[in-house]
């Protein structure tokens, strides 16, 4: 499963939601990914050197899925226009190539941003909310 940087901001500032403690679980339970520009949001926002270090320790100890290249950002700019075509603007151009990233590896993500639920409802991505514990 791939983790949202609105769920890390979370968990890193001990704040406990649905999404933190299933993170909490699955961190002793499930392969845990996270993405190039996740780790630039959640790095980028930190307020201290010392977050900094803590969230970098964390996330880079991590697989790191690099989201970008040429046929993701294509597809990220077809089902932005699709979900606009439904009158649905998504805010966040990196939320869309993280969702399309998703979809594309069948990789369900935990997240905590309602711009995310679209992609779940229209265009096939799995929220992993949904989806019980496996062993590994």
């Amino acid at each position: 499963m791939l983790v949202d940087s609105s769920v890390w901001i979370d968990f890193l500032n001990a704040r406990s939601t649905p999404e933190t403690d299933y993170l909490k679980l699955a961190l002793t339970r499930r392969r845990i990914y996270t993405a190039d520009l996740v780790v630039t949001e959640v790095l980028q926002g930190t307020g201290s050197d010392r977050a900094f270090a803590a969230a970098q320790a964390i996330l880079c100890s991590l697989e790191i899925v690099v989201v970008g290249g040429t046929e993701t950002a294509v597809q990220a700019a077809c089902n932005y226009r699709l979900l606009r075509g439904k009158g649905i603007t998504v805010r966040k151009t990196v939320d869309t190539l993280l969702a399309t990233r998703c979809i594309e590896d069948r990789m369900p993500l935990l997240f905590s941003d309602r711009d995310f639920l679209p992609f779940v409802e229209h265009l096939g991505l799995r929220s992993a909310m949904n989806f019980p514990f496996k062993v590994m």
